[in-house]
């Protein structure tokens, strides 16, 4: 009797961790290539920010995909493969930009591009196969993306875009009137957190100056090495620590 009583407690315990580790939370992340590249030459923050959390509490899912706008993350169908794993207690980072810019229509340059603003504005594009697609505003694409998570119980977090190496009579070039402003705007809008890495990063930069900045940069002005994918992931963590009442601040490390 004694035995079946130890063996059943045994069961009862290994379904409990079992349970436990299932139901571990995840920290999903998208974005563009700045958040994941080819992770050779050059790197996304999403990929080394994995190792500053405590694995064995909560998983990174890096989703984010090289040349992708918040626009046509949602249009190839990327957005709702992440939305459908989703869960209750799940976080998800959003960080977007540095391939909305463009004005948008269905040509090579535009067929990324959204309308700029926050606002309810939209444009009916006719592609060439003849399906038609409504393009809207950058902050119409995050407030999708924020209030549909919220919905399945997860917790957004808007991440302004990170810095260009590009500099100005010694200051890097900041987003804080376009990219920036939107992402903040919604997020204050939609009750989501907001990590303003575009200025933590670019701080730091100036402090450091352009030299060393540019041994970020291996290629271009946008894509970091993976120092600087390292160097990026830290101030995402310094962003999320800042968010005193953010619950992904107990899984960092």
């Amino acid at each position: 009797m004694k035995k079946i009583f130890i063996l059943t407690s045994m069961a009862i315990t290994f379904v409990m961790l079992a349970f436990q580790m299932k139901e571990k939370p995840v920290f999903h992340i998208i974005g563009d290539s700045t958040v994941r590249n080819s992770n050779k030459e050059t790197w996304g923050w999403g990929t080394p920010i994995a190792a500053l959390f405590d694995s064995t509490r909560i998983q990174v899912e890096n989703n984010a995909m090289a040349g992708r706008s918040t626009r046509t993350f949602l249009s190839e169908g990327r957005w709702d493969k992440v939305l459908q794993s989703l869960k209750p207690g799940d976080f998800l980072s959003m960080q977007f930009g540095h391939n909305d810019g463009s004005a948008p229509d269905t040509s090579k340059a535009g067929r990324r591009g959204v309308l700029k603003g926050t606002g309810e504005e939209t444009k009916v594009l006719t592609w060439p196969d003849g399906h038609v697609e409504t393009v809207h505003t950058y902050g119409w694409y995050l407030r999708k993306f924020v209030r549909e998570a919220k919905a399945k119980g997860a917790i957004p977090i808007i991440v302004s875009m990170i810095p260009r190496n590009q500099f100005k009579e010694g200051k890097v070039l900041r987003v804080a009137d376009n990219f920036g402003k939107w992402a903040a705007t919604v997020a204050k809008e939609e009750g989501a957190y907001f990590i303003d890495l575009n200025q933590i990063v670019a701080d730091q930069y100036d402090q450091m100056g352009p030299e060393k900045v540019k041994s970020f940069f291996p290629g271009d002005h946008t894509h970091t090495n993976l120092e600087g994918a390292k160097f990026n992931a830290a101030a995402v963590v310094t962003g999320i620590r800042m968010l005193k009442d953010c619950p992904l601040n107990q899984y960092l490390k």
